[in-house]
């Protein structure tokens, strides 16, 4: 392609809002337009890359069995519903209505869609196990779009289903499809960090997260120091260290205006890991109170994975006071039982003791209280926030909490969309049974995106050769005749070995075409000219070096087989 009829246009300065990298580079390259909030045009440059992506993607998926659909971007309503995800998930599901007035919805994700697809196909345990994908159009509602392409509202996304007539043989595939991830990432030069995680809207058992670590990442993740461990913050577990100590009798102790974990641990002059604190949420009229030790915070991830619902929120004191609580006094001590209040005792508070807590008396506290002793519960469970520092469950690893943006997922969704949607297969004894689900996703232009925040200058992306829009960047270095022969002629010649050739045969400054050649990021630039002529020569750089060397221009195609190894 010749860039004087490339459609694209390079900015010097990328706008005010571009803060990542890949966003302000993407920008000023030319690959993506903004329209709106969460939404982007793709230039033929993007484009490009985004192909790449695909084809590698493809090619690993087919390696694995897969098999290649394309489902409705535009869902009734009444799908969702069978899911029970219609009412389950909140505004970022767009819903309308068709021009006969019947409720729709703009999918997000395509679950239900291939579950509807599976039921009307498979029938018998011969025809499993099986998997399709798909490259998709999607639409999320995202109330915070942000970065460019990390966080948008619409995106394309390469889902694959898999089914299967065990769980058993979920595990195996599950497997199969973990390692083609990592292939994928490894093809597009990004090591990712693999970490279990929330299995949030898509339901399931088990979860895991290929993640980019960066520091512009939106997700928290949690590391042991020695590797063994890896989780996202929202689940993972941790060691508590907790101390049971003969229990104490109760003791009422004033702390006139201390509210604070921090007040009241100096006033008593205990440490933060003594105290118990209450952390209040409310569902319409109930509440729910979480007891956690004073020096941990609260996942409230795994307090929604507890509960079962979607959401939950911080309770106003109007709520609080009503059930009994006084807030910055709060305990569990004295508080009558109701249907409407669930108490959820973290293991710190039952594996601890004599700690000190709310007296449910505006500036009193209570000491040495326990667990049965002085209150009780039947919700006990892990609730606490994994954060540095903490240890290893069962050693004394540190871990670490590290930055990263998801790139791909990957779910073990079991029987939760086959029995609510009926999609069945008869066994060999002729019995019904739930087909047994895997999930796989992988958003493609975040993880465009994703490479470039992984692989970058302060000029712009350094493309790895397997997704660079073009191998080569081809420049005439002024407009003499000779020059711009030269070039024709070489860029024919590229072109016929079957090179991806970019050729800036503009009548631009030399300055533009060398700026316009780090944005575009080609893995190699070769410069021509009126003295490299002389020589018999051109200028050979790559795009992750910073100096260049002359070779001789009968040199260039056996380089370039070299380099690329074709």
């Amino acid at each position: 392609m010749k860039v004087s009829q490339l459609v694209v246009q390079t900015l010097r300065e990328a706008p005010a809002s571009a803060e990542l990298p890949s966003h302000i580079f993407l920008l000023r390259g030319g690959y993506i337009k903004q329209l709106a909030s969460g939404l982007y045009s793709v230039l033929p440059l993007g484009k490009r890359v985004l192909q790449k992506i695909e084809n590698i993607i493809r090619e690993e998926m087919n390696r694995i069995s897969g098999q290649e659909i394309d489902l409705p971007l535009v869902h009734p309503k009444e799908l969702w519903e069978e899911s029970g995800r219609y009412d389950a998930i909140g505004d970022e599901l767009l819903r309308f209505k068709d021009r006969t007035n019947h409720d729709m919805v703009l999918a997000m994700t395509h679950e239900e869609a291939v579950t509807d697809l599976i039921r009307h196909v498979v029938s018998s345990y011969k025809q499993l196990p099986c998997m399709v994908y798909q490259f998709k159009l999607k639409f999320r509602d995202e109330p915070r779009a942000r970065g460019g392409l990390i966080r948008v509202r619409e995106f394309v996304m390469k889902d694959a289903y898999s089914f299967h007539t065990t769980h058993e043989d979920l595990d195996k595939y599950y497997q199969l499809a973990y390692e083609a991830y990592k292939n994928i990432f490894q093809r597009v030069g990004i090591a990712p960090v693999i970490v279990q995680s929330d299995t949030g809207i898509m339901g399931g058992k088990i979860a895991h997260e290929f993640m980019l670590e960066a520091p512009s990442g939106e997700d928290n993740l949690i590391i042991a120091e020695d590797g063994g461990y890896r989780a996202n913050q929202e689940i993972a577990v941790f060691d508590k260290e907790s101390v049971k100590e003969d229990e104490k009798a109760l003791e009422k102790v004033p702390t006139p205006g201390k509210k604070s974990i921090k007040d009241v641990s100096e006033l008593l002059k205990v440490e933060t890991s003594q105290l118990m604190k209450c952390v209040f949420y409310q569902m319409n009229d109930s509440l729910v109170t979480v007891l956690m030790r004073g020096d941990l915070n609260v996942s409230e991830i795994k307090i929604k994975n507890y509960l079962k619902v979607p959401a939950i929120f911080p309770a106003e004191d109007k709520l609080i006071l009503k059930f009994g609580f006084v807030p910055g006094y709060a305990s569990a001590v004295g508080i009558p039982s109701n249907k409407n209040l669930r108490i959820l005792v973290d293991d710190s508070v039952v594996n601890g003791s004599n700690f000190v807590a709310g007296a449910n008396e505006k500036g009193f506290h209570i000491k040495n209280v326990n667990f049965n002793r002085d209150f009780n519960s039947s919700d006990i469970g892990d609730f606490a926030l994994a954060e540095s520092g903490h240890k290893c469950k069962g050693s004394e690893v540190l871990l670490k909490a590290v930055k990263g943006i998801e790139i791909g997922n990957i779910f073990k969704l079991g029987t939760k969309f086959s029995t609510s949607m009926k999609a069945e297969f008869l066994d060999e004894k002729g019995k019904s049974n739930p087909m047994v689900m895997g999930c796989y996703g992988i958003g493609v232009g975040r993880l465009m995106a994703a490479v470039v925040e992984n692989s970058h200058d302060k000029f712009g992306p350094i493309w790895p050769k397997s997704i660079a829009p073009y191998q080569v960047h081809l420049l005439n270095i002024g407009a003499d005749p000779d020059v711009v022969s030269t070039c024709d002629h070489l860029y024919a010649d590229l072109q016929k070995e079957g090179y991806d050739v970019l050729y800036d045969d503009r009548d631009e400054r030399p300055g533009v075409k060398f700026k316009d050649a780090d944005l575009w990021g080609s893995p190699v630039r070769i410069g021509v000219s009126k003295k490299t002529i002389a020589e018999k020569a051109c200028e050979w750089k790559l795009r992750n070096e910073t100096s260049f060397e002359k070779i001789s221009l009968d040199r260039v195609l056996l380089k370039l087989k070299d380099y690329f190894g074709i």
